[in-house]
């Protein structure tokens, strides 16, 4: 019996869902009354500031105001993404 979904396909979707959360992170950010401690605030940013802050060590805000570490963040995510996913379709996996 073949699973419904392959393991590459779940890897893929379960790249997708974190580049939704951060893209979500960043719209967030736009927003200035958002109180971050409070949920559901707090989970994205548990999940997604953990993967930024390599990125935010390495390259400051930009006047202190502007943060490309989620474009460095999705661009690297989209390398892991292939090398992983095209290594388990060639598993056949």
């Amino acid at each position: 019996m073949e699973p419904s979904i392959s393991i590459s396909r779940a890897v893929s979707l379960l790249f997708y869902f974190y580049y939704l959360l951060i893209i979500i992170r960043i719209f967030l950010t736009w927003i200035p009354n958002i109180d971050w401690y409070q949920q559901p605030y707090k989970w994205i940013s548990s999940v997604t500031d953990p993967f930024l802050n390599i990125f935010r060590g390495i390259i400051p805000p930009i006047g202190g105001m502007l943060d490309i570490s989620p474009i460095l963040a999705i661009v690297l995510l989209q390398i892991l993404q292939g090398i992983i996913v095209g290594f388990l379709s060639g598993l056949g996996l």
